[in-house]
């Protein structure tokens, strides 16, 4: 696994291989962050990414100069791997919480630019993270939602989504948001 571009770009990061985790592909990530890149700027972007797994997103956005980045996170062993990670690398603003992703998301009152979440596949309510989301208003005015799911999950007739993109066998679905007029 290796950050892809920025600051850190080329780096390679080494999980434990003890942590349950299905880290999104090189691929996959290449090319959503190239369509991010045409959509928006990434300097002093706030980012929250749900679920993180290895940290390779935020990673990812914290090259790219995306501050403060918030990684949420469960398992302890990936909690503890994204801390030592990001400190061995010195990214600075950079968050990392432990806590189960729902309860953290009905609890915040943050608003953030981008958010990032790659669930478990097998997870059964995948659809309420952006229901939630937008219900809490998380995000800022013109802030993306960023969700990673399997093929049979469909977003398209939810509120503020924009696209879907297919990558082998990772999809993204993204959202955008603007404000009800």
């Amino acid at each position: 696994m290796r950050i892809i571009s920025g600051k850190y770009g080329r780096r390679l990061i080494k999980p434990p291989k003890n942590i349950p985790v299905r880290p999104t592909t090189d691929l996959a990530k290449e090319s959503l962050f190239n369509i991010l890149t045409n959509k928006l700027s990434f300097e002093d972007k706030s980012v929250l990414d749900l679920f993180s797994g290895t940290g390779a997103i935020s990673y990812e956005f914290i090259s790219r100069g995306c501050i403060p980045v918030t990684s949420v996170e469960l398992n302890f062993k990936c909690v503890s791997f994204i801390k030592s990670t990001s400190q061995n690398l010195q990214m600075k603003n950079h968050k990392v919480i432990r806590s189960e992703v729902f309860r953290f998301l009905k609890s915040s009152n943050k608003k953030y630019d981008i958010i990032f979440a790659d669930p478990p596949y097998d997870l059964d309510n995948i659809n309420e993270i952006s229901t939630i989301v937008f219900k809490r208003d998380l995000l800022n005015e013109n802030g993306f939602l960023i969700i990673e799911h399997p093929q049979e999950i469909d977003f398209s007739n939810e509120k503020h989504f924009l696209e879907h993109r297919k990558y082998g066998k990772v999809n993204f679905s993204l959202f955008y948001y603007l404000p009800d007029l």
